[in-house]
């Protein structure tokens, strides 16, 4: 069988054992994974004398007051059954396995009700792996006003988004009216298990479950939903085979993860050391690996954040420098820009501010190469200054007109201006102090977003900000590239996170941003060192598209193999 065959390939990702057991539940619920035991035992008694045999272990249970008498159930119409079953199988509905219950909570206003006689049983303590049991439960008295649900019963949750999950429990327990139960009478309560876990049983769950906000199918409807009876000595063996292949699928599991955890590692500590030792060697070390290790997106988001890191730390641009010196250093590139500033400053393009504080060599995190100059943003840029909301807020955006940037719009790699906010050239033009140029970088300063940033276009016309949005306009519009950079990497990151304001910690105010230390590099360095990382950021594309077609391919095989479930 084909799911079987490619077991190993599938669990190539944690994520794909879950849909593993799945199909595994599906392939037992169809009798797939016991055709060979038939074809050995075609004198098992059939699944309708199993069934007439519960019936009358029903009714003696009755009689001896064991448990309530119950409305029998409606009978199954062939017609209505939803796959074919092998020979000796039947449909039937699961309340016909046993008897069923739901739980009940005694009143909380008496405290003689709970101890710790019996566990009662909750929601949160079901999951498909395995049950737990709380503490404290009810007292004898207690267990009086609720249920007792016999040791191997099968509880499921029927309320609110964990409906389905279930499992079987090993001790007597109580449960809360959020749980329904059955506990079967001579069926192995291991297939009643598989069935209930299994996807189509999960599916017919969904279909009978009432309300929206909430979903619940009460018992009445639970006992009904058809599930398919294998003979009594099938089922074992069907249990059986399934706790084999799950043992399987979690040893390749654990193995896969384990495995991840070791390439997480070596390319955490591959990626630290290319900040802290000599890059270029260390470089040459994990280009080979980066196929077999950069295979998940985490791992190349680290790639990416690494990139950046050594980009701002001179490290990308050290042959470079080699083969390019006498160049004109970043100290000279600052006069120029200070020079310029003082320009706009006398021709009233922008105010005088106060002069920011000089540079204590204590403070700097790390040393620059020859030629770079330490510098706070403050020096370097034309315009620091948060967007504002237009009067009115939202009833102030229109159909058509000036396009109003907020956070949703700023991204690391370019405005999303699909959902974009527009406001009327009325509006824009009474915030001109929030106008949007061509060669402006954006930056998030509050919210969940913060520090996400964008690089405006060349060929920009204009666009307005919103309040949560901050305008970065350098002065010598040649170093924004660079600069836009920095902004992403990790360390300018960790700075806005530290520096942050305010009780939530969510907002970056423009004080702060002024007085950031920026690694300068010369001009001609900071051209190279874009191009380097434009060209390193798409190596990491490719790498995002190998991955996705890998992903792509192992989903292909898995609705492969779901579609030779389906089909038989």
């Amino acid at each position: 069988m084909q799911l079987l065959q490619h077991f190993s390939a599938l669990t190539l990702h944690p994520a794909n054992a879950k849909e593993l057991k799945g199909l595994i539940l599906q392939l037992a619920v169809e009798g797939k994974l016991t055709k060979k035991w038939r074809a050995d035992n075609q004198d098992a008694e059939p699944a309708s004398e199993l069934l007439k045999r519960i019936q009358k272990e029903k009714e003696q249970l009755v009689k001896d007051k064991k448990i309530r008498k119950e409305k029998p159930l409606e009978s199954v119409d062939e017609d209505d059954t939803p796959y074919s079953l092998p020979i000796h199988w039947n449909w039937t509905r699961l309340g016909n396995l046993g008897f069923a219950q739901t739980g009940s909570t005694p009143p909380k206003n008496n405290p003689a009700f709970y101890g710790d006689h019996i566990p009662f049983v909750g929601p949160a303590h079901i999951s498909n792996e395995k049950m737990t049991y709380p503490s404290e439960g009810l007292s004898v008295l207690g267990i009086a006003k609720g249920r007792l649900i016999p040791k191997d019963s099968l509880m499921m949750v029927c309320i609110g988004g964990s409906i389905g999950k279930c499992n079987v429990n090993e001790v007597d327990v109580s449960c809360n009216q959020q749980i329904n139960t059955v506990t079967p009478i001579f069926n192995d309560v291991g297939i009643v298990k598989v069935i209930c876990q299994s996807p189509y049983f999960q599916r017919s769950l969904l279909e009978k479950h009432t309300g929206s906000a909430t979903p619940i199918v009460n018992k009445g409807k639970w006992e009904t939903i058809l599930v398919p009876l294998p003979p009594l000595e099938e089922q074992k063996a069907i249990v059986h085979v399934v706790e084999e292949l799950f043992a399987e699928v979690e040893q390749l599991e654990k193995a896969t993860v384990e495995r991840v955890q070791l390439k997480e590692q070596f390319v955490v500590s591959s990626l630290q050391q290319l900040t802290t030792l000599d890059s270029q060697e260390e470089w040459a070390a994990l280009q080979p690996h980066f196929n077999a290790f950069l295979d998940t997106k985490s791992n190349i988001k680290k790639l990416r954040e690494t990139i950046l890191q050594l980009a701002v730390q001179g490290k990308l641009t050290q042959k470079w420098r080699t083969a390019n010196a006498n160049l004109e250093p970043a100290s000279e590139l600052l006069l120029r820009i200070q020079k310029e500033k003082q320009q706009l400053i006398k021709d009233k393009k922008i105010k005088k501010e106060k002069p920011l504080p000089p540079i204590d060599t204590d403070d700097v995190p790390y040393a620059l190469p020859e030629g770079w100059e330490w510098c706070r943003m403050g020096e370097i840029s034309e315009k620091l200054g948060a967007g504002s909301t237009p009067s009115g807020g939202k009833a102030a955006y229109e159909p058509k007109g000036t396009m109003f940037f907020r956070s949703q719009n700023i991204h690391n790699d370019g405005l999303r201006v699909d959902n974009v906010a527009l406001i009327n050239r009325k509006t824009h033009t009474k915030m001109k102090g929030t106008h949007v140029r061509a060669k402006d970088i954006l930056l998030n300063i509050t919210g969940g977003s913060i520090g996400r940033s964008t690089l405006i276009p060349d060929d920009f016309d204009t666009a307005n900000v919103s309040q949560h949005v901050a305008i970065v306009r350098m002065v010598d519009l040649e170093i924004r590239e660079y600069i836009h950079n920095l902004i992403i990497s990790e360390q300018f990151q960790q700075t806005i996170m530290d520096v942050q304001v305010g009780v939530s910690r969510e907002g970056l105010s423009m004080t702060k941003l002024k007085l950031f230390l920026i690694p300068l590099p010369p001009l001609e360095e900071q051209k190279a060192i874009v191009e380097k990382v434009n060209s390193l950021m798409a190596l990491c594309d490719e790498l995002e598209q190998h991955v996705a077609a890998s992903n792509q391919q192992l989903q292909g095989l898995m609705k492969s193999c779901l579609k030779e479930v389906v089909e038989g």
